[in-house]
Parts: structure tokens; C-alpha cells; sequence
């Protein structure tokens, strides 16, 4: 099936053909080479009539959702960058830029070449689909651990001093006017406990994990950490004294408090409902569970059996129709990365990620695609960058298609992730001997060889020289 929005591409495309508007046709030179290159297809469909106020030449035009950060918007260099917000209806972008946003497929027009999440999570992004597609998707990994963490380090608090039903219980009989009579004597009501020497599972080790075991290890607290794919690099970061379990259950068994810091992931072998009955089963009566991961990784109807019964408490940064009211209960409003801190280092992550992408072809913090990247190109050199299906015999195609051209790679690289391949090739046009190079022709083949996605030619005007195999269809 084909994206929703080609069907209105389609419908422009014609009428730019009917009016002579691809007919526009540029020879350009690369600097520091002998070579003409024959760029006359880079127009990217669009006619410059159609666009409007949204589109500048030679630019890149990015997309945004949501209110993202000023600061991290200014990491596009308005020279070279237009950012527009989605109310634009800018169908001429190369990127979106988006927070939570539930992305539909239809917004995502053919110029897009990346998608980029101020966030971590990326359920509001069709993934999969993207990748289908070829299209990349990244997101902010750590940007947001300071605020996130710092949040889960108040819930510890708020789980332990009954300081919410304090604030409340002062309201009210300053509402009276009996607040300075009754206050000693109704301070008993609201007795808690202190965090040191208490024990703190921390189920995810990542950036937001991590940094909570090292802070709360630092207030005297025991750790015990539980992640399968802990990596080196968050190894690194664990407090000395760490006791690392090898399950949920060996890891919360002994625990007063519980900090769940892992994804959500749908569907068979997934984390949705993850704190269900079993796991809940190994709670001490009085646990205190923090989520500041995903609502949906808990079972509420699990958790509302367990809190009904003993002096638990659930305190989450998400919405639950179930517990919303439940006197054990503490729900936040998602305020994790709700920070002037962490929007700013969200975007502006975000925002360089996308820039280093379309502007070098390097992938890093992506979801779907492969971690690549090359020095920087060789003065007289073509970069390109192609996607294709991870298949095998591709790279020999893709390879012998520069060699029928006598093109020499001075430089590639070929990465895989999942069903996707990635390549960089820095090409030396110089090795035609002397020959006209028709790069329309040869991003033509190279984009039509079945398993091919799409190719870009990373140099010249921005915007400009990227190509998509649709469904069989060239589209450029």
C-alpha cells in the first residue's frame, strides 16, 4: 500500500508537468573538479509557483509538530534551513521535527528523509512503516535523563512523607482558620519514613536508570539494578556497590521502592503490563512503585489489587483511568521532561542529529537504522548516501552500477540493521576519463535496481538530489 499523501503528490506532479514546471534544467560544477555534473533532475517534483511563503530556494525545510524549543531551533542555520510549523501544510520538507504528536502517514510526504523525535520514545512515530520506506527515525536519547531523574527523586520523597495529604490537610484548615491551633497536634496524622538504608530497585539501567541508581546510592540507599541489555557504556556510570539480579523478581523481591526506567514495546515478547500479577506477587506489602517510564507497563487492575489491600503506593508521571483516585495512589500530570532544561537539550539533540544526517549522511541515535558514518568527504569527491532492502547480492549491485559507470569509491561503508542496509560512498568523478558525468542517469539506475529505497547525493544545493524507488516508481 502505498503512502496516504502520494496520491496528492501525484495530483501536483501532473500539473506541474501540464505547465512546464519540471522542465527547469541546471548544469553545476563540483568544486574541486574537472568534471561537469550533470544535476538537471534535482528539483525534488516541486514547482516553486506551488509552494508559497513556506519554501525558500536552495534551503532545507524542516517540519515541525508540537512547540519545540527556540533554542534548539537555532541549530539550523537560517541560511541554509526554513523551519516552518506543520499549520503550513509544508509538503516540501525534508525533515520533521516533532515531540509528541502522533505522527500520521499522511503528513509525511516524499521529500521526507528523516524523522527526529525531541524525546526518547517514539510510539507517536510509525516506525516500522518508516522503515518499510527507508526512511529514518531518530530520537534524543539522554537529553532528558536530568529532569526525569531528578522527578523519580521526588517521588521517592513523595512516597515516603505523605507530604501531598499534608499540603492538602494545611488547605483545609486554613480554610477554617484553625491552621496554627491544630497544626502539632494533627502533624502525627501524617508520619512517614526516610530513604536511607532503605533499598531502591532500579528495573533499566539506561541513561534515566543509571542516574537515579548513582543519586539515590549517593542519599544512602541500597541498590539492586536488573537490566538484560545493560550496556558498557551505562555499566560505567553504576554506583560502586550495585547489586546487579539477574530478573524483575530476584531484583524487587527485597525492595522498598521501585523505579521501573525501561521502554514500552508492544505486541509478543513486549513490556506492555510487565508490572502484572506475578511480578506484583514479589512486592513487600508496603513497596512503593515510581513510573516515569510508560503508564501502560503497568497492570492497573494488578496494581489496584495490590494497593487495595496493603500500605503500597503507586506514584506514575501518566494518566490511569483505573487508579486516578485511589488514596495510595499519586498521579502526575507527564511533567518527566517537562523542564525549560530538557526541552532545550531535547531539541537542539534533535536538531543537530538531523543536520549531521542531511548534511554529511551520518546516522546516530536513530530507531531503525544502523549507527554510520565516514570522514569527511575528500575535496573533489561526490557523497552518497543509499537505502536499500537487507537482502543479500545488494552491495554487489549497488557497487557494480558506479563501476559501469567508471566511477572509482575512494570511500564507503555498508551497515546493517534489521531489514534495512545503509551505504556512504564518497565517489572520485575524476576517473571518467575526461567524460561528461550524467549523475540523473546514473541515480536513475542505481535508485530503480529492485531492493533500492532511495539515494541522495549529499553536496550542492540544499534540498535537492534525493531520489525514492516507490513501489517500483522513480520519484525524484
Amino acid at each position: 500500500m502505498k503512502m496516504a499523501s502520494l496520491t496528492s503528490f501525484v495530483a501536483r506532479r501532473a500539473s506541474q508537468v501540464s505547465r512546464g514546471g519540471l522542465n527547469v534544467s541546471t548544469t553545476r560544477h563540483l568544486t574541486g573538479t574537472s568534471i561537469p555534473v550533470d544535476v538537471d533532475h534535482y528539483s525534488d517534483g516541486w514547482n516553486i509557483r506551488d509552494i508559497g511563503d513556506f519554501a525558500k530556494d536552495e534551503k532545507y525545510h524542516i517540519k515541525t509538530f508540537n512547540k519545540i524549543s527556540d533554542k534548539g531551533l537555532a541549530r539550523f542555520p537560517t541560511e541554509t534551513y526554513e523551519v516552518k510549523p506543520s499549520e503550513w501544510d509544508a509538503r516540501n520538507a525534508h525533515a520533521i521535527l516533532l515531540r509528541s504528536h502522533k505522527l500520521q502517514e499522511s503528513e509525511i510526504d516524499v521529500p521526507v528523509r528523516a524523522i527526529a523525535r525531541c524525546g526518547a520514545g517514539t510510539n507517536n512515530v510509525p516506525v516500522a512503516r518508516m522503515t518499510e520506506l527507508g526512511i529514518p527515525v531518530f530520537n534524543t536519547p539522554g537529553a532528558n535523563a536530568n529532569a526525569v531523574k531528578e522527578l523519580i527523586l521526588c517521588g521517592l520523597f513523595l512516597g515516603s512523607r505523605r507530604i501531598i495529604d499534608g499540603i492538602n490537610h494545611m488547605t483545609d484548615l486554613g480554610e477554617k482558620g484553625l491552621a496554627k491551633e491544630r497544626v502539632e497536634k494533627d502533624k502525627a496524622m501524617f508520619g512517614g519514613q526516610e530513604i536511607k538504608g532503605k533499598t531502591l530497585a532500579v528495573i533499566g539501567l539506561g541513561h534515566i536508570g543509571a542516574s537515579t541508581a548513582v543519586d539515590a546510592a549517593s542519599l544512602g540507599m541500597t541498590i539492586n539494578g536488573y537490566d538484560p541489555g545493560l550496556s558498557v557504556q551505562s555499566a560505567l556510570k553504576l554506583p560502586r556497590h550495585i547489586k546487579l539480579c539477574d530478573s524483575i523478581s530476584s531484583a524487587i523481591s527485597q525492595a522498598d521502592y521501585i523505579s521501573i526506567n525501561i521502554p514500552y514495546i508492544k505486541g509478543e515478547n513486549g513490556t506492555h503490563g510487565i508490572i502484572g500479577k506475578e511480578v506484583i506477587s514479589h512486592f513487600k506489602p508496603n513497596t512503593v512503585l515510581l513510573n516515569f517510564a510508560r503508564g501502560e507497563l503497568v497492570d492497573s487492575e494488578a496494581m489496584k489489587e495490590f494497593l487495595d489491600k496493603g500500605k503500597g503506593t503507586y506514584i506514575s508521571d501518566f494518566p490511569d483511568d483505573l487508579l486516578w483516585d485511589h488514596k495510595n495512589c499519586i498521579i502526575l500530570p507527564h511533567l518527566g521532561a517537562s523542564t525549560e532544561e530538557a526541552e532545550d537539550a531535547a531539541a537542539a539533540m534533535a536538531a543537530d542529529t538531523i543536520r549531521d544526517f542531511i548534511e554529511t549522511g551520518t546516522i546516530k541515535n536513530s530507531v531503525n537504522f544502523p549507527e554510520t558514518s565516514l570522514p569527511d568527504r575528500t575535496p573533489g569527491t561526490i557523497r552518497m548516501t543509499v537505502v536499500n532492502k537487507n537482502k543479500p547480492g545488494m552491495l554487489a549491485q549497488i557497487t557494480e552500477t558506479f563501476a559501469k559507470a567508471q566511477l572509482n569509491i575512494v570511500q564507503q561503508i555498508n551497515h546493517s540493521r534489521g531489514d534495512i542496509a545503509y551505504n556512504v560512498l564518497d565517489i572520485d568523478p575524476s576517473t571518467s576519463e575526461g567524460e561528461k558525468v550524467s549523475l540523473k542517469d546514473l541515480q536513475k539506475e542505481l535508485t530503480t535496481t529492485e531492493g533500492v529505497l532511495s539515494s541522495r547525493l549529499v553536496f550542492g544545493v540544499p534540498g535537492a538530489g534525493y531520489a525514492r524507488n516507490i513501489e517500483g516508481e522513480y520519484w525524484v
